[in-house]
């Protein structure tokens, strides 16, 4: 019998009219769909990104392609339609057996390293407007994030209660700050609105500064393996800067960088926190910082073996399944295949909290 699922983290996949209702002062250099050949097939191309001149977004979204065609160029129309279209969407989830996904962006992602923080909020507010099609599709079901550019606390406090009247159960931040990093008390007014308006906080790995771009020490193929060291260093910022500390009931969701890392990862904390505070003269954190870690922070992941390992040092009602469709790294079309064996060791409720339980109740979904 096939297992009950939500998907804690599934992508759109953005088309040419994503951003063709963009701020008017930026539309002449907004991101367009382009074909090219050489480079993947189909790309966006973004000015002034610096990371990369295009994004291949036919190497981004394979979704049904087994991974030896990955690199191959493919035109927007062979990308899976269940990226742009609602209907197709609500059609994969059936097809899949998926209740309901919790949904971010892929072209989002990338633009939340450009270095023009207006640019961002056109982007972003663009992205907001097209995304509203799924959501009135199916708000149950399509669980979209908004991306909040935050250039303002003010502004940021508005985006958020915007997405809140708007119906949307979470948002999505860049894993760049537009000016002090996240940690500063000046953030604070931010995170009591989060937890005021119960708004989960998601940061998705690939929207911090290195997480894209050419590995500096060997093969090329080594990048796939730091792509979840941003979201590591946010995490670990979070909490030794004391943004739990001052803001218990501030929940935050760390977006496919894998879960199976967690138990050392608090190890580590602890470890630098007893031996090295007191000459550090670092008295920010009132508890363990493992213990933060425990209470305030999700994590996500697909196909993450390790994870049926590590269960004993991690919080069971903390880690969330996904699909990530329609991505490389995704579980499509395998996904109950990959899910029984990921759970083969588990009980039933702890397989069933990773799997649906979880984030029904961090959302407010139907459990």
């Amino acid at each position: 019998m096939r297992k009950r699922l939500i998907s804690a983290d599934s992508h759109t996949v953005e088309h040419d009219e994503t951003y063709a209702d963009i701020d008017p002062k930026f539309r002449a250099d907004r991101p367009r769909a382009a074909y090219v050949e050489n480079r993947g097939g189909a790309v966006f191309t973004i000015p002034n990104l610096a990371i990369a001149d295009i994004i291949p977004m036919g190497l981004v979204c394979t979704a049904g392609r087994p991974p030896e065609d990955f690199g191959k160029p493919k035109r927007w129309e062979e990308l899976h339609p269940a990226g742009h279209d609602p209907k197709a969407r609500l059609a994969l989830q059936d097809e899949e057996g998926i209740s309901a996904e919790v949904i971010y962006p892929s072209m989002g992602m990338v633009l939340c390293n450009h270095p023009d923080v207006n640019y961002r909020k056109a982007c972003f507010d663009a992205y907001n407007r097209w995304i509203l099609r799924f959501h009135e599709a199916d708000p149950k079901r399509l669980v979209m994030l908004p991306q909040v550019t935050l250039r303002t606390i003010p502004e940021g406090i508005a985006e958020l209660e915007e997405a809140k009247r708007i119906g949307y159960r979470g948002v999505m931040l860049s894993g760049n700050a537009a000016f002090h990093d996240y940690d500063h008390p000046d953030y604070d007014p931010f995170w009591r609105a989060c937890v005021d308006l119960d708004i989960p906080v998601a940061f998705h790995i690939l929207t911090s500064r290195g997480d894209i771009g050419d590995h500096q020490r060997g093969h090329k193929i080594i990048q796939h393996l730091i792509t979840i060291r941003g979201n590591q260093d946010l995490m670990a910022m979070l909490i030794f800067g004391g943004v739990f500390e001052r803001h218990p009931k501030l929940k935050v969701v760390c977006v496919e960088a894998d879960a199976g890392w967690v138990p050392h990862f608090k190890y580590r904390m602890d470890h630098n926190f007893e031996r090295h505070r007191h000459w550090q003269k670092y008295d920010v954190l009132s508890r363990m910082p493992s213990e933060y870690f425990d209470d305030n922070i999700f994590v996500t992941f697909q196909d993450d073996y390790s994870v049926k390992y590590a269960l004993p040092g991690m919080r069971a009602d903390r880690i969330l399944w996904a699909s990530d469709f329609p991505h490389g790294d995704g579980t499509y079309p395998y996904t109950h295949k990959i899910v029984d064996e990921l759970t083969a060791p588990m009980s039933k409720d702890v397989a069933d909290a990773i799997l649906f339980r979880n984030v029904a109740e961090l959302y407010g979904l139907a459990a």
